[in-house]
């Protein structure tokens, strides 16, 4: 049997870490929701990540200036964690705000993450779609668990709907 330095005997366990995208959608609020609930029911500690780009010309037309899309994933941010302790004051809440792509940012920050939840649907333009692009690409290359939460699973839990 080895045991582990004093430093790791001190510290205790790691709690679950779960991960969590929001981009100001009602869709990423509800993932938000979800992962609160959860991580009530198992001692996680949320991470809120919130990224934003600055749209290359030939793609969107430049209707803000970079410091206003910096500013609006600050707020995306801000409205999950108030959102969050409301749902489950009890919780600790972190937030991650990052100028990246947010496919790349939910992938990064899911290193070593027990979960990463997603909506099934954030602020993109092709609305008819079931699954959007960063919840695709999170299902298909993240190094954890993922749960895409569809708008069918608002307000309830695995585990319970309290």
């Amino acid at each position: 049997m080895t045991q582990g330095s004093d430093e790791e005997v001190r510290a205790g366990p790691v709690p679950p870490r779960t991960v969590v995208g929001v981009d100001g959608s009602e869709n990423s609020m509800d993932a938000l929701e979800w992962a609160v609930r959860e991580a009530r029911q198992t001692g996680a500690v949320v991470e809120v990540v919130s990224a934003w780009i600055y749209p290359a010309p030939l793609v969107a037309p430049m209707l803000f200036g970079m410091a206003e899309y910096a500013a609006a994933g600050a707020s995306h941010a801000e409205q999950a964690v108030r959102r969050a302790g409301e749902v489950a004051p009890d919780v600790v809440v972190k937030a991650t705000v990052t100028e990246m792509p947010p496919a790349q940012a939910l992938l990064e920050a899911g290193r070593g993450a027990d979960l990463l939840v997603v909506g099934s649907r954030g602020l993109g333009g092709f609305k008819g779609l079931f699954l959007g692009s960063v919840s695709q690409q999170c299902a298909l290359h993240a190094p954890c668990p993922v749960l895409i939460v569809p708008p069918a699973m608002r307000d309830t839990s695995p585990r319970s709907s309290t």
